[in-house]
């Protein structure tokens, strides 16, 4: 049976989000929805009938909000809004990132709060359904009175303007409904505005980089099991007593993951009267990693929240009251994405440090840069160069956004969230993170394969070993190769949702929400 998901405001998930963003998942309307969305749109077209002034509907927008705009030029409003305000800059967002988009935007409409039609609604479904998606510069949103310039870029496909993707194509927006069979759209009174207003496009991006930082926190556990495995660590680092004495829920979480990943290793030891510790970077990963994994579960809190939401404005209540609030600010999701970022840097940042472990002979006690003949051949020396300088990006990027603001629309919007870029910042310092645990992980593979005795792995870092090795072969260690090339299918491998499934199939790994 094909999967469909019901929309009716309040029960959206994050993996519901996953599986409509990157896997094609086909989404519905729910039927107790339609009843709120009907309502709500009567009492806007009440509005424009008794020619009351609200803004928005009957008036113009921002610091326009004094303008009154006539019955018959409410509808020119909108459209003139959606044209105008479409000022985006940069790079495309990724299909991915804009079937979020459309989603939650969707989901938020349908709570009944916004006074859109119906059929406005089913068109943007229609587009997403079928495939059809908007061409949306990735720069241009302050994050507050909502994602208004992205946001807009979504909208124009639907009205025959713009441009959108159909089968990896980019068409004009009008070929694009063409090709796809769909029919455009006149925008009624509030609808360009109830389309355009909220912290659509901030919460889309943040939602896939929360998403894919769990999946990241997971693989730095096994990435740092592995890096023991290398090293003989000391397992005592790892005991629950240790941890429910501080129980932090990320650090206790992390702790269970490595003894459950470590199972069985005959690599690793105890601490003895010759050796009695290791490092920071092996003996600290329950409480660098579990760090990390609590603050992205705040964060996941958030988006739950966020996804759920309606961030439209003005907001129709259901009694017909009509509220100009600021429910559009993103600095509730701001804040959280800056922390976000900041969360999976440190991963990087202690992933690195490990894999300048594992190529240095004086610390691993294996041939420099894992190869046989230092000097003639380099090895693995510059992945440790590439590390770092992705972790020193990372330490740029993890610069707070929400910090900043610049007033606009003639000082009437006069403290902004710049939550967008928070988010943006956070995807970007996932990618980086995300190719150095990668890297930690084929180096410690390369050095496990160059220990002179060969032992029993764990339970779950000979499951991460043997799957890794299917696809990425150790590197003859007396010879040089095109090394980036075996890069990419490392991270291929680690970013395959298959890898960590197999190996949660063969221990449980906890990220503790």
């Amino acid at each position: 049976m094909t999967r469909v998901i019901k929309l009716d405001g309040d029960g959206l998930t994050l993996e519901d989000v996953i599986a409509v963003a990157r896997q094609g998942v086909i989404c519905e309307i729910d039927d107790r929805a339609v009843k709120a969305v009907n309502a709500s749109r009567k009492i806007v077209d009440d509005i424009v009938q008794e020619k009351r002034v609200v803004y928005g509907i009957t008036t113009g927008f921002g610091s326009l909000c004094n303008v009154s705009i006539s019955t018959e030029d409410t509808v020119q409003l909108q459209e003139n809004l959606i044209r105008t305000h479409a000022s985006g800059y940069g790079n495309p967002l990724a299909e991915d990132v804009v079937r979020a988009i459309m989603l939650i935007r969707i989901n938020s409409l349908v709570k009944g709060y916004s006074g859109i039609r119906l059929s406005t609604i089913e068109k943007l479904l229609e587009l997403l359904n079928k495939g059809v998606h908007p061409y949306i510069p990735e720069k241009g949103s302050l994050g507050a009175s909502g994602d208004l310039a992205p946001l807009a870029h979504m909208v124009l496909p639907m009205l025959g303007l713009g441009k959108a993707y159909y089968k990896g194509q980019l068409l004009s927006g009008q070929e694009a409904l063409d090709r796809a069979g769909i029919t455009k759209i006149a925008l009624a009174a509030k609808e360009g505005l109830a389309l355009i207003n909220g912290t659509t496009v901030l919460t889309g991006i943040g939602a896939l980089a929360t998403y894919d930082a769990i999946q990241l926190l997971k693989l730095s556990d096994v990435a740092g099991a592995l890096s023991l495995e290398v090293h003989n660590g000391i397992t005592s680092p790892f005991e629950e007593n240790l941890h429910t004495i501080r129980p932090q829920s990320g650090q206790l979480a992390t702790a269970r993951n490595i003894r459950n990943l470590l199972k069985g290793s005959q690599n690793t030891t105890v601490a003895t009267q010759y050796r009695v510790q290791d490092p920071y970077t092996l003996r600290c990963i329950p409480q660098i990693h579990g760090a990390s994994k609590d603050s992205i579960a705040y964060v996941k809190s958030k988006v739950d929240i966020e996804i759920n939401s309606v961030t439209d404005n003005p907001i129709i209540c259901k009694d017909g009251h009509v509220i100009s609030g600021g429910n559009f600010h993103g600095e509730p999701m701001a804040q959280p994405f800056d922390f976000l970022g900041i969360a999976i840097s440190e991963i990087g940042n202690v992933s690195e440090r490990r894999v300048e472990r594992l190529v240095n002979s004086q610390l691993s006690k294996l041939p420099s840069f894992l190869v046989k003949h230092p000097g003639l051949n380099s090895g693995f020396m510059i992945t440790q160069y590439a590390c770092a300088s992705l972790a020193s990006e990372n330490k740029v990027l993890s610069h707070p956004a929400s910090v900043d603001s610049i007033p606009s629309c003639e000082n009437q919007e006069d403290f902004v969230s710049m939550g967008t870029t928070a988010a943006r910042k956070a995807g970007e310092i996932l990618k980086n993170s995300r190719r150095i645990v990668a890297t930690e992980i084929m180096a410690a593979c390369q050095a496990l394969d160059l220990k002179p005795e060969k032992h029993e792995l764990g339970a779950g870092t000979k499951v991460a070993y043997d799957l890794f090795r299917k696809e990425v072969k150790m590197i003859a260690h007396d010879k040089d190769i095109e090394i980036y090339d075996e890069l990419n299918k490392a991270s291929a491998v680690i970013e395959d949702p298959t890898f960590l499934e197999a190996i949660e199939q063969a221990v449980a790994l906890d990220i503790q929400f």
